[in-house]
C-alpha cells in the first residue's frame, strides 16, 4: 500500500503509514477491548508505541466519528464507543493488519484503558510535611474512598514512581486486602 500518512516518530518496521490501516486498526483495537476508549490516550499509546503517528490518530479517530463508525459519548473526557458499522469495519478487515501490529496495538490499548480506569478509580496525592514528603494513595467506589495508604517518601521523584505503579497495577487493591486479611 502506498504511504499517505505522516510517519513521524512511527517505526520503519512494525509501524502504519496508510490512513485507511490506521482506521483499522482504531476500529480493531476499540472493537477488541469493547470498552469507552480515551481518544488522544489511544493516539498517544500508538504512538509511543511506534505504531501510528498520534496525529494521524487522531485524524482517523475523527474521521470514524464523522462516518459513523465510532461514537463521542463523552466531549469532556474525550471518550469514544465503536458502533456496529465500525465493528463489521473491524471484523471484516482485521487481516489486513500485520498480526504483530494488531498484537503491540491491542496489549498496548489495554494497559492504558487500565490505567485509564484505574486514575478514576483513584485519589493519590503528593504533600509535604514538616520538609518529608508523602505519598496518599486512595482507592474509590463511586466517589468514597474505601481505602487508603499514606508513605513517606525520600523525594517528590519515588512519589512519582509510586502513583506511577500504583495508577499501572489494578491488582495492588486486591494484593494489599489480601495481605491484611490473611
Amino acid at each position: 500500500m502506498e504511504k499517505d500518512a505522516v510517519s513521524a516518530g512511527v517505526s520503519e518496521v512494525g509501524g502504519l503509514f496508510n490512513t485507511a490501516e490506521i482506521k483499522i486498526l482504531v476500529c480493531y483495537i476499540i472493537s477488541s477491548i469493547n470498552k469507552p476508549v480515551p481518544g488522544q490516550m489511544l493516539a498517544n499509546v500508538l504512538h509511543y508505541e511506534g505504531i501510528a503517528n498520534c496525529f494521524e490518530v487522531n485524524d482517523a479517530i475523527a474521521s470514524l466519528c464523522k462516518n459513523g463508525h465510532l461514537e463521542l459519548i463523552d466531549e469532556k473526557e474525550d471518550i469514544y464507543i465503536i458502533t456496529e458499522s465500525g465493528k463489521d469495519i473491524a471484523e471484516t478487515l482485521k487481516t489486513s493488519l500485520p498480526l504483530t501490529v494488531k498484537d503491540r496495538a491491542y496489549t498496548a490499548a489495554l494497559k492504558m484503558v487500565s490505567r485509564f480506569r484505574n486514575s478514576k478509580e483513584s485519589d493519590i496525592k503528593i504533600t509535604k510535611e514538616d520538609g518529608k514528603t508523602f505519598i496518599t494513595c486512595s482507592a474509590k467506589d463511586n466517589g468514597v474512598p474505601f481505602m487508603s495508604v499514606k508513605l513517606l517518601v525520600s523525594d517528590e521523584e519515588q512519589a512519582l514512581f509510586i502513583k506511577n505503579k500504583f495508577l499501572n497495577d489494578s491488582g495492588i487493591y486486591s494484593e494489599i486486602i489480601e495481605l491484611l486479611t490473611k
